[in-house]
């Protein structure tokens, strides 16, 4: 028997169920709740009011296709002291982002790219340390429905910024052997972090390899001379690199250059001779002197500098005063092309003419005929190369652009990624 208060619960419960039956449009639902989650609901998607989203009563619609875009920044809107070698990443959960931007406080736009479906955008480039950026754009949901992007943060601010300063310049042409020089304004503590941010491309292919000097200097090389006629591209993307120190990168700098035509000089100190090489074929013979004892021209490979038409040369500047026998100040050195930091130049010295070819009588320099001087003058470029033979004294390292005095073998090993 059933009791009579059970039998009136029961047929409360039993009305309760006919109002609920006669006020809303159900669907049959099995015991287990028809999605084999033992009867626990179907989460709920939130929609957007946009024109045109239908609603019909008695539609069946799965939620991935009714679900409002839901957007995730990183970092986060007001974060401070982010670290700008991290990526922003923004991400919705439904739909796709439609557009995004991202912009420092100049205006300057960073880049950055979709995922394949659209659902994430990641920033590619690095950020500015001590800047302040917005994120803008819009996600659609696959409601239809379009959702706003906006949020701001700030990066952390350097106690050392990292800028470059380079050789060759812009634009420049340049001989076949220069090495690209990149001076720092701070020392670099993680030289391969900041390595990798520097990227050399070549006209042609071109074996070469990043080698570090000191902490404040980094060379690059080819393995043989550049190749003539190849045009050259730099790209320091040292913006937001940390360097080490709480040292990061301030600024990125691209800069291009080309190779001009082949010219290898040899000098061969005990024969009172230089041979010039234009192209592969030569070019022309030339009578020299060389350094006189307790001068002696250094033997090695030196590279071309700087070119002056006219150079006052003071013996002063290498440490001999006024009323020393080797004094000499002449205001108007002709064709001057400074190979050496310490004072070697190749140039015009009308004053030796019945020494070259014969006898070495000068101060450590190169000397020729003004004719010879000019010709020579005329066919070269900064980065060109010098060998010059004969004698015991070689070229100290940093004695100049002297990277060419270094093995291939010794010279990759200075790479911070080797």
């Amino acid at each position: 028997m059933v009791s009579g208060s059970v039998r009136k619960h029961g047929l409360a419960v039993a009305g309760i169920c006919v109002l609920l039956l006669a006020g809303t449009a159900c669907s049959d639902t099995k015991a287990d709740g028809g999605n084999g989650s033992g009867g626990q609901s179907t989460p709920s998607t939130s929609q957007s009011n946009s024109p045109g989203a239908s609603t019909s009563p008695g539609a069946s619609t799965s939620p991935s296709e009714t679900a409002a875009a839901s957007i995730a920044v990183v970092p986060a809107t007001g974060a401070s002291s982010v670290q700008p070698d991290k990526p922003v990443t923004v991400t919705t959960t439904a739909g796709k982002l439609a557009e995004v931007t991202l912009k420092d406080d100049d205006g300057d736009k960073v880049a950055g790219s979709f995922n394949t479906d659209k659902t994430q955008w990641t920033s590619t480039d690095h950020l500015k340390p001590g800047a302040s950026y917005t994120v803008s754009g819009s996600a659609e949901g696959s409601d239809g429905g379009t959702v706003p992007i906006s949020s701001t943060f700030k990066t952390l601010k350097a106690t050392k910024s990292l800028k470059a300063s380079v050789v060759p310049l812009n634009g420049e042409t340049v001989g076949v052997a220069l090495p690209i020089q990149i001076y720092w304004n701070n020392p670099v503590k993680d030289r391969a972090a900041v390595e990798k941010r520097l990227k050399v491309t070549t006209s042609v292919p071109v074996t070469g390899t990043w080698h570090w000097v000191n902490s404040k200097q980094v060379n690059y090389r080819p393995m043989n001379y550049w190749p003539a006629g190849t045009k050259v591209s730099v790209n320091i993307d040292t913006q937001g690199v940390n360097a080490g120190n709480n040292t990061w990168g301030t600024s990125s700098r691209k800069i291009a250059f080309s190779i001009g035509k082949s010219v290898v000089s040899n000098v061969n100190v005990k024969k009172h001779s230089m041979t010039v090489t234009i192209n592969g074929k030569l070019a022309r013979t030339i009578p020299i002197t060389a350094g006189k004892d307790g001068f002696t021209t250094r033997s090695g490979v030196k590279v071309i500098m700087e070119k002056f038409t006219t150079k006052r040369m003071d013996a002063a500047t290498i440490g001999i005063k006024p009323g020393d026998p080797n004094y000499y100040n002449i205001s108007d050195v002709k064709w001057a092309q400074r190979v050496t930091s310490s004072g070697e130049f190749i140039h015009g010295a009308p004053w030796s003419a019945g020494s070259q070819g014969s006898a070495n009588v000068s101060h450590g320099c190169v000397g020729m005929s003004l004719a010879d001087a000019q010709w020579f003058f005329n066919q070269t470029l900064r980065g060109d190369p010098v060998t010059v033979t004969g004698t015991s004294r070689h070229m100290e390292p940093g004695n100049g652009w002297t990277d060419w005095n270094t093995t291939w073998a010794a010279y990759k090993k200075g790479s911070a990624l080797s």
